[in-house]
């Protein structure tokens, strides 16, 4: 029998990568992408939001991902699928209906990723003991969003090099989604090798719920579930639009409000001052939770989430194009984000709890896309309506909800510490 636990040093960083990269490369590097092959920040927002819809509803299919087969067969056969789904945008981008035909295969990928999040989030919690479940968050989130700044900085890099040597972008994307591909497939067989077979050890059809129905039945009987939902679709409704137009900021020409940067050097920033950061927030938040438990820290953490984004706001009001300012500006919403979502992390994770905690973990989650969709749809004609300036002043404004909110959400104080029994 193999024991929880084994080989997690290994597993989780692996599997959290791969869970991040076809995110980031769908919701993130899309928007990078289509502002380099001409689209419209109104179609940047609208679209690449849409995209998020697989993680909205993802709970639809959520049990079936509970109830059949074991969750290393789904989240390895979904990886495999992704790595296809981005090998067809990449031979699509040269083509003249490239806009129709990429998002087409993005929402292939989109749609994999979804139900790779769900296997692999049940798998998470499957394979470690609950006080190991608190201790992991931070490495996990760490690793998510090293995936992340990895496609917004290496993979994007890779793009604005190949859009200087060849002088051609749509080559240039070609080429790179192609090696995200390969990427996405390496990573792929690293899982294969990496998580352990725990379901074929392990005795879990106990814990199984009996119908489709009622893992949705049960999850909304939980207490204060119309609060933990307006928390859940609350906690990054700044962050959802910021992150849809942080990029065309970053991109645009002076005179269109951005601050004229190229495709290469916002790679660099994101990959390099980025990444280091994002990793300290990351693993930081996930120590603290699990030294002092959740209760402590969730403030905190909300505001370091927030915050930072008063730093665009500046950015965008001064029209300052020092690298200094924009790389600290990055370096502090990348720690801040790395920080306080570790907090989210496991406030997800205590809603989740009971039998069917893959499905009620994948129906929270679901809750956040949709947090992140809607606002994202309409955050390119905000901008346009606001200005940039304008518009990040909107995005700190939208920090106020979850900060009111945090204050009526309930959970036990020392959720998440190492000494705590968590619920199986």
């Amino acid at each position: 029998m193999i024991e929880k636990d084994k080989g997690a040093w290994v597993w989780v960083p692996i599997l959290y990568f791969t869970q991040g990269l076809p995110y980031v490369l769908v919701v993130s590097v899309s928007v990078i992408m289509y502002k380099q092959l001409g689209v419209s920040n109104e179609d940047i927002g609208l679209y690449t939001s849409l995209l998020y819809l697989p993680w909205v509803l993802k709970p639809l299919w959520s049990p079936f991902v509970d109830l059949k087969s074991t969750k290393r067969k789904w989240f390895l056969s979904m990886q495999l699928l992704i790595a296809l789904a981005l090998f067809g945008v990449a031979l699509t981008i040269p083509t003249s209906l490239f806009l129709t035909t990429t998002l087409a295969c993005f929402w292939m990928a989109a749609f994999a990723s979804a139900t790779n999040d769900i296997a692999s989030d049940g798998y998470y919690m499957l394979g470690l003991t609950e006080k190991k479940q608190s201790f992991f968050v931070g490495m996990r989130s760490t690793f998510y969003r090293l995936a992340m700044v990895t496609g917004e900085g290496l993979i994007v890099v890779m793009a604005g090099f190949l859009e200087n040597k060849y002088g051609d972008n749509s080559k240039a994307w070609s080429i790179t989604m192609t090696a995200a591909a390969f990427l996405m497939l390496a990573l792929t067989v690293s899982n294969f090798f990496a998580a352990p077979k725990y379901e074929s050890s392990l005795n879990v059809t106990k814990d199984k719920p009996t119908g489709f129905f009622e893992v949705f039945a049960s999850f909304f009987k939980k207490p204060g579930i119309g609060i933990a939902l307006a928390f859940i679709l609350t906690y990054r409704l700044g962050e959802s639009q910021l992150v849809k137009m942080a990029a065309p900021f970053l991109l645009d020409a002076p005179d269109k409000g951005g601050l004229g940067y190229s495709t290469e050097q916002l790679g660099t920033i994101f990959g390099t001052a980025g990444v280091i950061f994002l990793s300290i927030g990351g693993i930081l938040g996930g120590i603290l939770i699990s030294k002092d438990g959740l209760k402590k820290w969730m403030l905190p953490m909300v505001i370091s989430l927030n915050l930072p984004n008063v730093l665009y706001a500046i950015l965008a009001m001064t029209k300052t194009t020092s690298v200094y300012a924009v790389t600290g500006t990055v370096i502090l919403e990348k720690f801040g984000y790395g920080f306080g979502f570790a907090a989210f992390l496991m406030y997800l994770i205590y809603i989740s709890e009971g039998k069917s905690k893959t499905s009620h973990y994948a129906i929270a989650t679901g809750f956040m896309a949709l947090g992140m969709m809607l606002p994202g749809m309409v955050s390119g004609y905000m901008q346009q309506w606001l200005g940039y300036g304008g518009f990040f002043v909107w995005v700190v404004i939208a920090a106020l909800p979850a900060l009111f909110l945090v204050n009526f959400i309930k959970y036990p104080a020392d959720f998440g510490k190492k000494s705590t029994k968590l619920d199986a």
